[in-house]
């Protein structure tokens, strides 16, 4: 169980993002530090077709690319619209803000950082399910059920 209540930003974009403006975003989030846990949201790019006559078939969608994200390759799951962070201490919270505005800056469209609640804290059902009792309180709250492999880990540089 996670004792400590860490603060906790989401950034929301108006738009789907596109994976270059991702690892953009990414790597300036990561140079302001601070960041414990970290969550990519948004529609899902299945590598295969799921359903329809073309099921099985690769799906050959232009944002499912490898990113890089610091020192680390990333394939992007999901198009990406929400980020959610979890930091350390509220101090983080303006940099990241400014950080957000400055890869925003050239775009046609907002995205805005709100402060709340967005990560579980606790173990869920799905995490005891998949991970057991002992599951790695880095990904609480973060394992979908569904998929088969789990979630991408980047690693800190601390």
């Amino acid at each position: 169980m996670t004792d400590a209540i860490y603060p906790q930003v989401r950034i929301v974009s108006a738009r789907f993002l596109k994976p270059e403006t991702v690892e953009r975003l990414l790597n300036r989030i990561i140079q302001v530090g601070g960041i414990l846990r970290m969550s990519l949201n948004g529609q899902s790019i299945p590598a295969t077709v799921p359903y329809g006559p073309a099921r099985g078939k690769p799906n050959p969608h232009p944002d499912r690319k490898t990113i890089r994200v610091g020192e680390q390759d990333v394939q992007l799951r999901v198009q990406v619209g929400t980020i959610i962070l979890e930091l350390e201490d509220e101090s983080y919270i303006p940099a990241i803000g400014e950080a957000v505005d400055e890869v925003f800056a050239d775009k046609d469209f907002s995205c805005i950082v709100q402060k709340g609640r967005y990560m579980k804290t606790q173990p869920t059902m799905s995490d005891y399910a998949k991970y057991g009792p002992d599951a790695d309180r880095e990904i609480l709250g973060l394992v979908d059920p569904r998929r088969k492999d789990g979630p991408v880990i980047i690693q800190g540089t601390k």
